[in-house]
């Protein structure tokens, strides 16, 4: 796939409102050798231009995700809603760990109650989405990146391909 210009974001605004609503988020890197490392994110907030996105992790338990990340920034990033399996998958090569930012903390709060009111339709009580995604705030770390490559990833026919836009301004 071509790389955007360096002005074009390449997910529109409906995929930003799926991106920050109630999903699960799973990350992979790679190391040198390209082995796979997998790590669950805690939330993700995108930029106004759209060009940057920022994914939270656990830094004790996304420690190898992190080296692997310094090492080449390669990203790829998997947002799906468990109530419909409605998913997308962002691709990035300049990943990088970041300042958080001061509202980042009621970002996570947003996040897991979302995510929790999904997975209510499986009988999923919120304590148990506390407990899989808790982590003491001062452990969690942002990771931004450009995507510069987006594929539709819900399961059918048209899984793989590049992302459409939404039609949401």
């Amino acid at each position: 796939m071509a790389q955007p210009s360096q002005h074009a974001a390449i997910i529109d605004e409906g995929h930003v409102a799926f991106m920050t609503g109630g999903v699960s988020i799973n990350l992979a890197a790679r190391d040198a050798h390209n082995v796979p490392t997998l790590t669950r994110a805690l939330g993700c907030r995108v930029s106004v231009d759209r060009r940057t996105v920022t994914v939270f992790v656990a830094a004790p338990d996304a420690a190898r995700f992190l080296d692997n990340l310094r090492i080449n920034g390669a990203i790829a990033a998997v947002f799906s809603q468990p109530s419909t399996h409605h998913t997308i998958q962002l691709k990035g090569a300049d990943a990088r760990v970041v300042p958080r930012e001061p509202d980042d903390v009621a970002l996570f709060e947003r996040f897991i109650v979302a995510l929790a009111a999904d997975l209510a339709h499986y009988g999923w009580a919120e304590t148990y989405v506390r407990t899989m995604l808790g982590h003491d705030d001062e452990d969690i770390v942002a990771v931004a990146f450009t995507p510069n490559a987006a594929f539709n990833q819900t399961p059918g026919p048209a899984a793989g391909a590049p992302l459409a836009p939404t039609g949401t301004p």
